[in-house]
């Protein structure tokens, strides 16, 4: 049977046997009732590996962040985030027609905005929307998987703080971002009011997000969950595989990584128009005229990618990537170059 190489995204990764075998096995109750034990298991190793207080298990990544949107914020508040963010690109205007907010968009090189740029933003005017959150994103979806540098985030924090704002962080990739800088996924958590990470991008979980924060946040945030129906009920079968996916993901991360350069390095060699400097985790955007045409001819020769725009291709890379995966993409995009 032919090979089949999927670089759509980190999120078409399947489960082995032994992550089945986790979830047929799973020990259950109603997680409503808060009577899951896997559930509550999930919840508790996530929060304490991040350092928050609490952790709520939820179906989906967009669920986690909107939620937290919900419980941060009031009707007709702004959130300040760079621009191109998850929670406005592709969450389908969730946070207007659920909180009741408006988005405000800072440049942001690289997914990283500036400091005054971002205080620039805030607004306190009696005849301007008013100023409710400010959101990151780590790594920045759009930007390539571009890492947010500590330090920038903890400037962002304390601007946050001086003007009484809170501070949410969209960490669907947080483990790629702890990878990149080297440092433990509780390091770039640390100082956030609420932390969205997602268990099936490249951590290799089928479904399901957490979101995390204070005792008190994660308290409001069930009801949020409950009104867009993430009540899940009997969901240890699904937070087994989380469990196993928050264990044993982040050792790979690395690998995926490289793979990533090794894929760019390919792509440029081949005449492909890509900024390396974007290449810093699993994810490489390249130029290529007509995308989505290249694309359905990319899927003939057995590599599944995805166009991003009119002239532009992303692949992911993920576990399920081998080395042998690799060199047939690359094998393909030569014979394909523009």
């Amino acid at each position: 049977m032919p090979m089949t190489v999927d670089l759509r995204s980190d999120t078409v990764t399947k489960p082995d046997p032994a992550m089945r075998q986790a979830m047929a096995e799973a020990e259950v109750g109603d997680d409503v009732y808060g009577e899951d034990p896997t559930v509550n298991a999930l919840q508790q190793e996530a929060a304490a590996l991040l350092g928050s207080e609490a952790a709520l298990f939820m179906p989906s990544g967009t669920m986690t962040n909107q939620v937290a949107l919900a419980v941060h914020l009031r009707r007709g508040e702004e959130v300040i985030c760079p621009e191109g963010v998850h929670i406005y690109e592709w969450e389908l205007g969730m946070m207007a027609a659920f909180s009741g907010a408006v988005p405000r968009f800072v440049p942001a090189p690289l997914g990283i905005p500036d400091l005054e740029e971002l205080r620039a933003a805030i607004h306190r005017s009696p005849h301007q929307s008013p100023s409710g959150l400010i959101s990151l994103e780590n790594t920045h979806n759009k930007a390539g998987g571009t890492v947010i540098p500590l330090a920038t985030c903890q400037a962002v924090q304390q601007l946050a703080r001086e003007e009484g704002l809170p501070v949410h962080l969209d960490g669907a990739r947080i483990f790629n971002a702890a990878v990149a800088l080297g440092q433990p996924v509780s390091e770039l958590a640390r100082g956030f009011d609420s932390v969205s990470l997602c268990l099936s991008k490249g951590l290799g979980a089928p479904v399901g997000s957490l979101l995390l924060g204070s005792a008190a946040f994660i308290a409001q945030a069930h009801r949020y969950r409950k009104m867009l129906g993430g009540g899940m009920r009997q969901a240890g079968v699904l937070a087994a595989a989380g469990l196993l996916a928050l264990r044993q993901g982040p050792s790979r991360l690395a690998a995926d990584h490289a793979r990533a350069r090794r894929l760019a390095e390919g792509l440029a060699g081949a005449g492909y128009a890509l900024d390396r400097r974007r290449v810093q985790t699993n994810m490489v955007y390249f130029g290529v005229p007509q995308a989505a045409s290249w694309v359905r001819r990319a899927a003939e020769r057995g590599v599944l990618v995805s166009a991003v725009g009119t002239a532009q291709v992303r692949a992911v890379l993920h576990h399920q990537i081998s080395d042998a995966h690799l060199e047939l993409a690359l094998r393909v995009f030569s014979e394909l170059r523009p």
